[in-house]
């Protein structure tokens, strides 16, 4: 489970976040929508300890993130680009992660292998530094390395962005398949408002910060969100 409590994060006397209270229990498939400047990546970033909240804390599994890394060791994520190493392959990037998680090559393989319909033939095999992809396959090579060790936890920034139609339906099973498991929970934050809510079962709705909307996935929410955002 994920709990955030009284965060607030500001720069410059300028508020971008500020939640009182969000529950996010295990298993849960998380979407978090919102215009530039809600507060997405903010709060994301802020659950991966790569920001310090001006106020207030986050637990992941009953830790603490700013006082405790045990959480690292069930959490895996893909923000951005910056997430990659460039100067390695993916292959060499997907070993990397998979040494880190405690797995052999063969268990990466093992991973990976599952993925080939995902990668489309641009990825394994290259011989391309991850910086020399385009930014789609950039995009590809990171989350499936954050899926490498089984983690319970996937937080993915703008999962659909820079990708090809074919991909973005694979993705999303990717992403169902993972949210079927009820030991995973999965957050993702989208600007596309009918992928995130055909693979998630419940929706946030940030707006400067705040959180406006807390909606669990019907046939009535694409319509909801839409007219909401059309106002």
């Amino acid at each position: 489970m994920i709990e955030v409590q009284n965060i607030t994060k500001t720069y410059s006397g300028n508020t971008v976040l500020n939640i009182e209270h969000l529950v996010i229990p295990k298993g849960d498939s998380f979407g978090l929508v919102g215009n530039n400047g809600a507060g997405k990546t903010t709060l994301f970033s802020a659950l991966l300890d790569l920001i310090k909240p001006t106020t207030g804390h986050i637990e992941n599994n009953g830790i603490d993130v700013n006082r405790n890394e045990k959480w690292k060791t069930i959490t895996s994520a893909f923000i951005d680009e910056t997430f990659l190493i460039g100067y390695l392959t993916a292959e060499e990037y997907f070993y990397f992660i998979g040494e880190l998680r405690g797995l052999n090559k063969a268990d990466v393989d093992d991973t990976i292998s599952k993925f080939e319909d995902f990668f489309h033939g641009e990825i394994l095999g290259q011989k391309k530094y991850l910086r020399d992809l385009s930014k789609g396959n950039q995009k590809k090579a990171g989350i499936i390395a954050a899926l490498i060790g089984n983690p319970e936890v996937v937080i993915l920034d703008e999962p659909f962005a820079n990708l090809d139609p074919t991909t973005q339906i694979r993705l999303k099973k990717i992403i169902k398949e993972l949210a079927a498991d009820p030991e995973i929970t999965v957050l993702v934050s989208s600007h596309d408002l009918m992928h995130v809510t055909e693979v998630c079962d419940r929706i946030v709705v940030l707006d400067k910060g705040e959180i406006i909307k807390d909606l669990a996935t019907s046939e009535e929410t694409l319509k909801e969100l839409e007219t909401h955002f059309n106002k």
